[in-house]
């Protein structure tokens, strides 16, 4: 098998830990073994649901918008990502992206080529999660 180029044809799908998520490199979309890498879009004023990758890595480009990742076993550090910006994940870290006034696009490349598969999320988002949790930035 050679090259596969995709192109943009469906509007995405909801993910479990929240955002749409544009047709990607995955195992489902290409056979990927290694990886998959995707589009998200994040609402303005909104919380993403508190998850992690169980056993992988991850990596984020944020395109546009200004908002927080929350990170860290109960969510307490929270870094402001700008566009431009690259994030690491270590495999089996809880985090959640926070946006304010601004909708949200970044790039996301993770080792599992399953996309949703390694997905576990943490509590339900009404749930309080530390100090500010209901509360957007």
């Amino acid at each position: 098998m050679g090259c596969v180029i995709l192109r943009r044809e469906k509007d995405g799908y909801e993910g479990k830990q929240g955002g749409v998520f544009s047709e990607g490199v995955s195992a489902e979309s290409v056979g990927a073994k290694g990886l998959c890498m995707h589009v998200l879009h994040i609402p303005p004023n909104s919380k993403g649901e508190p998850h992690l990758h169980a056993g992988h890595e991850s990596a984020i480009y944020v395109i546009s918008g200004e908002h927080e990742i929350w990170h860290g076993d109960d969510l307490s550090s929270r870094d402001v990502l700008k566009p431009g910006d690259m994030v690491y994940v270590p495999a089996n870290m809880p985090h959640m992206p926070v946006t304010g006034e601004e909708p949200v696009t970044v790039v996301v490349a993770r080792t599992d080529p399953r996309e949703q598969e390694s997905v576990h999320l943490l509590r339900p988002r009404d749930e309080e999660y530390g100090e500010g949790y209901d509360k957007a930035p």
